[in-house]
């Protein structure tokens, strides 16, 4: 009984040890190449942002967290500016002319020469998917050892989507994209979501028969599927659970929805950490916003990213927290507030409507309601520093650059014109003077 139950185990680890080789026998191709004419906009679409990044870094993700052997982006309207985020060890190809996307899958091999394994063919306009998802598409393409592997919804609606052909035997026989079908093809609800993995060499000999026999004149990938069932390749189907993850990006409706969908996973994933999020319908944070345990974030509150915030803080309601801003520990960023490039230290307390900027805060400081650091001169962004204990008046106006001293205050409505506050003294006034000596 034991030898049996050895020899089951060793079956295992042998389909397991294969399907982790097998994994690693795969490129994936990025197409990023379109301009994106409904987002009437001179960004290429791929760079437009979801939750602060650009919709394409998030299926860059994908393919590092697959490990796959490599990767080849296709870039087309602009390329310099879309390769200027590429991660080290991503390919660039480009394609010239943008004339469909059999024609942009074959520029990128060109980049794929003397590699023999699996294709998988992602979208720089669809961000949601998940790695979960693709990873059961590509171990059911290699475990079955399949020519081509499409990732397949059923839908309500299927308008402007392909959809997927069968025969009479339930085989996929082809793709028809919407606007190349009839209105029996119309009524198909199972959809292409455009994610594939392709043998590739056979797709490498199948892209030479694709012809722009179409309504746009372009030549489609998604014809290699009807190529491929004539020549009696094996073609099957993965069928995705939620449909949202194959979003594709084509309007700034789209970028809306997708951006919604992100946050909400974004918000949960803190969650888990042990953030408290008050209403996460209203909590805006952009990925890579790095959030200490037992943090509370309240209503109406913006976190841009590279914004780093520490342990038991309270941030909002409508704050905002732009770039290169970082909370130490225990610090409450309140009500109305705006802060950028700035840090604050620990047990620092800046509760109302205030405007910081540019600022360096030490520990213990107070900032009143009001406070504003004027830190721009029409020239250059000029820094402010509050040291360790001191104590900001309600309506202090501090016109950088300025150093307050340790444990100094500023009296309320003050206005600190360009100079440093000793350690332990109390100015007021407009400009702010000097009330008690230091030591008085």
């Amino acid at each position: 009984m034991v030898a049996h139950q050895n020899l089951g185990l060793t079956v295992k680890v042998r389909i397991l040890a294969g399907q982790l080789k097998n994994m690693k026998n795969i490129a994936a191709i990025i197409l990023a190449a379109g301009k994106g004419v409904r987002m009437r906009s001179a960004t290429p679409k791929v760079l437009h942002n979801i939750c602060g990044r650009p919709m394409v870094s998030y299926v860059l993700d994908l393919t590092r967290e697959l490990r796959l052997r490599t990767t080849v982006a296709v870039l087309g309207f602009g390329s310099a500016e879309v390769k200027k985020i590429l991660p080290p060890g991503v390919k660039a190809a480009v394609q010239k002319k943008l004339v469909g996307t059999a024609d942009a899958v074959k520029v990128a091999l060109a980049q794929l020469k003397g590699f023999k394994g699996t294709v998988l063919i992602l979208y720089g306009d669809i961000p949601l998917l998940k790695k979960e998802t693709l990873d059961k598409l590509i171990r059911h393409h290699t475990y079955n050892d399949l020519d081509a592997t499409i990732l397949t919804a059923q839908v309500k609606n299927p308008a402007g989507y392909g959809r997927i052909l069968r025969d009479k035997y339930s085989s996929i026989s082809g793709i028809i994209e919407d606007k190349d079908a009839d209105d029996v093809q119309k009524a198909i609800k199972e959809i292409n979501t455009g994610i594939i993995c392709f043998n590739k060499e056979k797709l490498v000999a199948a892209l030479k028969d694709v012809r722009p026999d179409n309504r746009k004149k372009e030549y489609y990938l998604t014809d290699i599927i009807g190529l491929f069932h004539k020549k009696g390749y094996l073609i099957e189907s993965v069928k995705i659970a939620d449909i949202n993850e194959a979003l594709g990006i084509n309007s700034r409706v789209e970028l809306a929805l997708a951006n919604s969908i992100m946050q909400r996973r974004l918000n949960e994933q803190y969650m888990r950490l042990g953030v408290t999020i008050i209403d996460p319908a209203t909590a805006f944070i952009s990925f890579g916003t790095k959030i200490g345990l037992d943090t509370v974030i309240y209503p109406f509150t913006v976190i841009e990213r590279d914004v780093k915030i520490g342990k038991r803080c309270f941030v909002g309601p409508f704050a905002h927290l732009r770039e290169g801003t970082h909370l130490d520990n225990d610090v409450v960023a309140g009500n109305f507030i705006e802060i950028t490039r700035s840090s604050l230290k620990a047990k620092t307390l800046a509760k109302h409507f205030s405007y910081i900027g540019d600022t360096r805060i030490g520990r213990n400081v107070n900032i009143g309601a009001g406070t504003v650091t004027a830190n721009f001169d029409k020239g250059k962004k000029n820094i402010t520093v509050i040291n360790d204990g001191a104590s900001i008046g309600s309506d202090t106006i501090l016109v950088a650059p300025v150093t307050v001293g340790r444990r100094a205050v500023t009296g309320a409505g003050s206005v600190v014109v360009k100079r440093n506050i000793p350690d332990g003294v109390t100015v007021a006034g407009v400009p702010a003077r000097v009330l008690k000596p230091k030591g008085k």
